[in-house]
């Protein structure tokens, strides 16, 4: 007999899942016997914060869902900021978990881990939260999920089943999977209006966020027949290319990008939000002077924060291609630098770096340093000065490759974890953790996770005594520092005692020797690198 926990672990096997994150309970055992005869490889986290972080990072990195496995009670409460960033960020994300017995549910008798209503707390950080009653349910209710990750715009699911139910009976549960629709694709008469704006178009520009990530060929065909200086969100970050001579990078919260944007006579806007993390530096609020067209996955963002001229509902990739057919773009295109768009991007990123602030330098030196030093890296940043002072400036050549929580919900903690899952995602490739001291603090002990994962992650480790980010904006403000000085514990002695290689860099071509080394260690590696340390003002 085939219990219903059993059947979930095999029906998202067949799914594609691969990868599970979870802490074991006594109200999830149901589940760990079916992962016991599956193929999906589990993680354990030290707490399950982590296991949603490194869910989230895992899916950022391999472009699909990873499950995670959470009991009761405080494992939801726990994993509701991880879900709360990946919602931010529309990162897939499967979370099933244990509820009290059936009859149980809404009865305030002070069950263990019970509460009083479980799946209203989830419901706001997903895009659905369902309790499973029967396992007859189970075909229905995955094959919904697996369309919101793969059809929808993708974002956490909850699917939370009580604990009795668990236990039942499931053999005669289908083991056959129903059909999961295609991503929308545009209306033709929608691109053929569209079509019409462009090539009416004198100056173009076209702004590219995270729901462009997998559409990375169609836009730089476009974006090269029309010869059209483009910007890039952090989640749409290396769709193209930084070095690109038609990218302005992730300069939009400088006035000057954001005049170049109000003032040109045909903006287009592919999956991105339009939002106030868009624009993280100043916090900029946009302006368009001339036809917006946005294209869209989500119907309700197409009139969110600017309405589009013309609004295009369809999956980034089939609308792009669409557009690209119907203006008869060559399957080959090749820039010029040159060009009218090429000049105009140039003059743009020559006039955003002018407003760079006095730190930016030297520590776009030291990101830069971790790029060369590691080939095909992949960077994952926290909260922390370091990521808020280089991340508009910051080269990344290809999608999946840069990642942060510095903007969208904001949390901090995130970095050292969602490395973990990046680097599970892609172990050929290097990951380094960006964060700061007071960041890892809430989740260092992953540290002991990455170890036994086997996921030799670069932690980068900014230390600058505290929240000083928050220290900076007290002073701005003339309040009085409170709060933001915490005790820093020896990050080297911690991290030696959960098994790791830790050192701090005394210079940049010692930096670059600790990367090199790092990248072929077989456990993670700490490296330190304080705010005031003289190396970074050398230059």
């Amino acid at each position: 007999m085939a219990t219903c926990g059993e059947k979930i672990v095999e029906l998202i096997e067949a799914y594609g899942i691969d990868i599970g994150f979870g802490i074991p309970g006594v109200h999830t055992l149901e589940l760990y016997r079916g992962l016991s005869g599956s193929k999906i490889r589990h993680i354990t986290p030290r707490h399950e914060q982590g296991a949603g972080f490194m869910a989230d990072g895992y899916a950022r990195a391999a472009g699909k869902p990873a499950a995670c496995f959470i009991i009761t009670g405080p494992g939801i409460t726990n994993i509701l900021t991880a879900m709360g960033q990946a919602y931010a960020d529309s990162v897939p994300m499967l979370v099933i978990s244990s509820v009290n017995n059936a009859e149980h549910l809404g009865m305030g008798q002070g069950r263990l881990h019970e509460l009083p209503f479980q799946r209203n707390l989830v419901s706001g950080v997903s895009a659905f939260s369902h309790t499973l009653m029967r396992p007859e349910e189970l075909p229905e209710v995955l094959a919904r999920a697996f369309t919101v990750f793969c059809s929808q715009r993708p974002r956490p699911v909850h699917i939370e089943i009580p604990i009795d139910v668990l236990a039942m009976p499931a053999d005669s549960v289908a083991s056959v999977l129903p059909a999961i629709p295609d991503r929308p694709g545009p209306c033709s008469d929608t691109i053929e209006l569209a079509v019409e704006l462009l090539r009416s178009a004198k100056g173009p520009m076209i702004w590219l966020g995270g729901g462009a990530k997998d559409a990375s060929d169609e836009a730089l065909r476009l974006i090269e027949f029309l010869d059209a200086p483009t910007v890039n969100t952090t989640n749409g970050s290396g769709i193209l290319p930084t070095s690109h001579p038609l990218c302005v990078g992730l300069n939009i919260g400088f006035r000057v990008v954001a005049d170049s944007l109000k003032h040109a006579d045909v903006m287009l806007a592919v999956g991105t939000e339009l939002s106030e993390t868009d624009t993280f530096i100043d916090g900029l609020k946009f302006e368009f002077k001339g036809k917006l067209i946005r294209i869209d996955i989500d119907p309700g963002q197409l009139s969110r924060n600017w309405p589009a001229d013309l609004a295009i509902l369809s999956d980034a990739r089939s609308a792009l291609a669409a557009l690209n057919r119907a203006m008869g773009v060559p399957p080959e295109t090749k820039p010029s630098p040159d060009s009218d768009g090429a000049k105009r991007t140039a003059e743009l990123r020559t006039r955003a770096k002018e407003n760079w602030w006095p730190e930016c330098a030297p520590q776009k030196h030291l990101m830069d340093t971790i790029r060369k030093a590691l080939p095909g890296v992949i960077i994952v940043g926290d909260s922390t000065q370091l990521i808020y002072n280089t991340l508009h400036s910051l080269e990344c050549r290809r999608p999946r490759s840069f990642f942060h929580s510095a903007t969208g919900f904001g949390t901090l903690g995130y970095a050292l974890p969602a490395a973990v899952g990046a680097k599970l995602a892609n172990p050929d490739r290097p990951v380094v953790a960006v964060i700061g001291d007071g960041g890892i603090q809430f989740t260092l002990p992953e540290l002991s996770s990455a170890v036994e994962a086997k996921a030799p992650v670069v932690v980068l480790l900014w230390n600058n005594g505290g929240y000083g980010e928050i220290r900076r904006c007290m002073q701005a403000r003339e309040i009085p520092f409170i709060g933001t000085q915490t005790c820093s514990p020896d990050f080297m002695a911690i991290a030696k005692g959960f098994g790791c290689l830790a050192e701090q860099a005394t210079g940049f071509e010692h930096l670059n020797e600790l990367l090199q080394a790092a990248n072929q260690a077989e456990v993670p590696t700490l490296i330190e690198i304080r705010e005031d340390a003289e190396f970074l003002f050398e230059r």
